[in-house]
């Protein structure tokens, strides 16, 4: 395989490189970079907003993150966003700079462990067409679909089989890492004895929701397996493209995982107060007129409520300050225009990057807003106490600020 072409997330300039049309057209429809023609045959690659790694046949081009954001907290940024019960643990791993054989390698690793002491078993309920009885028979199906008739009889049951959702979840992930193209064969050698091992549990099908399951005590050897293979069926797809060529994509929007991540973790670290935290807080910026709706919409990222009024506003920015070390005018307004329309003194900018907080005074309003950094470099465990501490300072900068009023 040729090797990989590797960006920086905020390259302005990208790569120009060679390309058939076909491979430049399934490139640009991953969405993990934009495609312009140049001359010749050859095209101008650029990052789109979004991170990842797509192959189609010999052609790999890898998007990375800012601030040398590794696969193993990246994929600890989608996990908590998720469920808050991830843990670093569920995706440490080989941080390689192919992210494709990082990826097959954490998922091998996993699913061994997971299934090392035998394949996960369960009841599973089954509605089934016998021609004898087992379980409940179902009356109302039987009179509808067979009146008359005895045989076959519609009965429930309750099954003790691999064909868990467990089983299919991990199964349908590791049949989804076996068809990207140009794997090791060493990995792909792991993922297939894997396939094997779980051939009687059932694929989930191309675009079907994933099914809900539970952490227990049962299923607990699976937990960090589980967790990950949800990601890899969340963030990957791996398919033929027009029939000629094979095109495997990892893409996610970095923006909305930092959004998404902040939210989650501002939840739990707020829990220790009074009150609730609600994401995407609907509201309305503008006064309803007569015989008229208010007619602005407001979705604030986070916002913690006491006694059902806004007490502390959050808004989530992945970007990078400017060539002057401040961030963008537009979001103060925007803080600004929350802070007027729900009464809230103080509003929390939280960026991904270093550096310390800043308190910006608003001429003539006695609005506060607090650009917060979280640094992204550090490990999972030191970024969710940067999180709690964020929740700490805001709560007491709230009490503060309502025992002077």
């Amino acid at each position: 395989m040729s090797r990989p072409i590797v960006l920086h997330e905020l390259d302005p300039d990208g790569r120009v490189v060679p390309l058939p049309t076909a491979v430049a057209e399934a490139l640009s429809q991953t969405r993990l970079v934009e495609v312009r023609p140049e001359h010749h045959g050859r095209w101008r690659i650029l990052p789109n907003g979004r991170v990842g790694a797509v192959r189609i046949d010999e052609l790999q081009v890898q998007v990375v993150p800012k601030r040398k954001v590794g696969l193993t907290k990246l994929l600890f940024l989608l996990g908590y966003a998720r469920d808050p019960g991830f843990r670093p643990e569920d995706v440490a791993g080989v941080e390689e700079p192919d992210l494709w054989a990082a990826l097959a390698e954490s998922l091998a690793r996993l699913a061994e462990r997971a299934t090392a002491g035998g394949v996960l078993q369960g009841y599973v309920t089954v509605d089934e067409a016998l021609r004898t009885v087992r379980g409940r028979i179902r009356i109302s199906d039987q009179i509808a679909r067979r009146p008359g008739f005895m045989v076959p009889v519609e009965v429930t049951y309750d099954e003790f089989t691999v064909n868990i959702t467990e089983n299919r979840i991990l199964r349908t992930a590791i049949r989804r890492m076996l068809a990207v193209p140009r794997l090791s064969n060493s990995a792909a050698a792991r993922l297939a004895h894997l396939d094997g091992r779980l051939a009687e549990v059932s694929v989930l099908r191309h675009g079907e929701a994933l099914p809900a399951w539970r952490p227990t005590r049962l299923n607990e050897r699976y937990l960090p397996a589980l967790r990950l293979a949800e990601l890899v069926l969340a963030n990957t797809s791996a398919e033929a493209g027009d029939g000629t060529i094979r095109v495997a994509a990892f893409v996610v929007d970095m923006a909305k995982v930092f959004e998404d991540f902040v939210g989650a973790a501002l939840t739990e670290g707020l829990r220790r107060y009074p009150g609730t935290t609600r994401l995407q807080y609907p509201d309305h910026l503008d006064e309803p007129g007569i015989g008229a709706k208010a007619a602005i919409p407001m979705y604030v990222d986070i916002v913690h409520t006491v006694n059902r009024l806004p007490r502390l506003v959050f808004d989530a920015k992945y970007k990078a300050e400017g060539p002057s070390g401040r961030y963008p005018n537009a979001d103060h307004y925007q803080m600004l225009a929350y802070c007027t329309a729900l009464q809230v003194p103080t509003a929390w900018l939280v960026y991904g990057g270093g550096g310390k907080p800043r308190v910006r005074t608003i001429r003539n309003t006695g609005v506060e807003v607090v650009e917060y950094p979280l640094d992204l470099r550090v490990e999972p465990g030191q970024l969710l106490a940067q999180v709690d501490r964020l929740a700490r300072e805001a709560w007491g900068r709230s009490q503060r600020r309502e025992s002077v009023a």
